[in-house]
């Protein structure tokens, strides 16, 4: 797979899909996901979890915003570490994708670990660039590298992936599509992990936060029902399922008391509290 940069109507095939690239390639001094990666030069584009260090919330006032910073990016490393976790036995031999790669954080955390190949597909040429600068300044941009590519046809060859993962991207997708295209790129027995936002079908359909988490990101937030279902019909079975929601509260309520909080917060700690919102990691073999 080339670094060829495709004609963008090859790979933003609808509507929507424009309006969300259009989204992230503006959105390009998101200071949420720029001053945390400025901590130590790893960039996300996700969140965290685990419980926060309350000292960072006492001390000089003048020192606590950074405090903060460093302990945010410290809990969304944390994510990254949980779901790369999961991956299976990877090896140098093998090779990864990272689907929705944003920045490109987790897969360079990724080739760290295991030292194997990774690319990544974003649908936002900024992102792509971004993540391949980032890969460059480190020296392995021979086994990390990232693609304007659509998660749904990646042009990958098929059986060629040992894993495949997706940290909070599948909104932006048709799951039956998106785990159709992972299945074929999956070898028998590899591994898929998602993390991610699902509405809770107990509650109904989408509660008001989760339709205002939707219109802030322009995103389409499954139902946790149809991840079970897109991944049964195409061949992907869960072997482990864990909600995350209650250990990434902590993370949303430091986020809102600090220096890049964007005003999304309050409809994401809503939902989780109030369960019309679930975070979960999915972790399902290719069979």
């Amino acid at each position: 797979m080339t670094t060829t940069t495709p004609n963008p109507a090859s790979v933003l095939r609808t509507a929507f899909q424009k309006s969300v690239a259009n989204y992230w390639n503006t959105n390009q001094e998101d200071p949420v996901n720029l001053r945390l990666g400025e901590v130590d030069g790893l960039y996300h584009h996700h969140y965290g979890l685990g419980d926060y260090d309350p000292s960072v919330l006492a001390g000089p006032a003048e020192t606590r915003p950074q405090r903060m910073i460093n302990e945010m990016h410290r809990l969304e490393t944390a994510q990254a570490e949980v779901l790369l976790s999961q991956l299976g036995g990877v090896g140098p031999q093998h090779k990864l994708l990272d689907a929705g790669s944003g920045r490109g954080g987790t897969s360079i955390m990724a080739n760290a670990r295991f030292g194997c190949e990774i690319d990544g597909v974003s649908i936002s040429e900024y992102q792509v660039g971004f993540a391949n600068e980032q890969a460059r300044l480190r020296g392995v941009s021979d086994k990390v590298r990232f693609h304007f590519r659509n998660m749904l046809d990646t042009g990958l060859e098929t059986g060629s992936r040992k894993a495949i993962w997706t940290n909070e991207t599948t909104m932006y997708v048709d799951l039956y599509e998106a785990f159709a295209e992972f299945s074929r790129l999956l070898e028998f027995g590899g591994r898929y992990v998602c993390i991610t936002g699902c509405y809770n079908d107990v509650t109904g359909l989408r509660s008001k936060a989760v339709s205002q988490i939707d219109q802030h990101y322009i995103c389409n937030i499954h139902a946790r029902s149809e991840y079970f279902k897109a991944l049964s019909a195409n061949n992907l079975v869960p072997i482990s399922v864990v909600d995350l929601t209650a250990d990434t509260i902590p993370y949303w309520e430091l986020r809102a008391q600090s220096s890049v909080a964007t005003g999304i917060e309050e409809p994401f700690l809503t939902a989780y509290k109030e369960g019309s919102f679930h975070y979960l990691m999915i972790v399902a073999d290719k069979v």
